[in-house]
């Protein structure tokens, strides 16, 4: 049993935007962390029992680079594509996972690596 997430129905809907905790969110999209050192976060929405939830999801640490070379993301995507949640399911595939959407945005498997070796941190 999935815990936490809100109900998409019970969120004001403004066009293409949801209004959540007084911030207007595009589902699925990453938009730039406001969470200390962070890189990303989204609104990242699943089906649970029949309802559309959604939640916040940071990640990527900032600081470290992000697909920088085949070698580290070769690497960085066999060493994630093991990482399990406690009830045995891997996070790769989960939405409400950090893990899943590092791998989808800042790893991501089919494109050229062209990422920053790092990241500058927040001022």
């Amino acid at each position: 049993m999935e815990k936490g997430g809100v109900e998409l129905s019970k969120l004001e809907k403004s066009g293409e935007y949801y209004v959540y905790r007084g911030k207007k969110w595009r589902l699925n999209k990453p938009v730039k962390s406001t969470a200390k050192g962070k890189k990303m976060m989204v609104f990242a929405t699943k089906t649970i029992n029949g309802r559309k939830k959604a939640k916040v999801i940071h990640f990527g640490a900032l600081g470290y680079g992000h697909n920088y070379s085949v070698s580290a993301k070769r690497d960085y995507l066999r060493r994630s594509a093991g990482i399990m949640k406690k009830d045995g399911t891997l996070t790769k595939d989960d939405p409400w996972s950090a893990n899943y959407w590092a791998r989808k945005i800042l790893w991501p498997k089919n494109k050229k690596t062209t990422g920053p070796k790092t990241t500058k941190k927040a001022a």
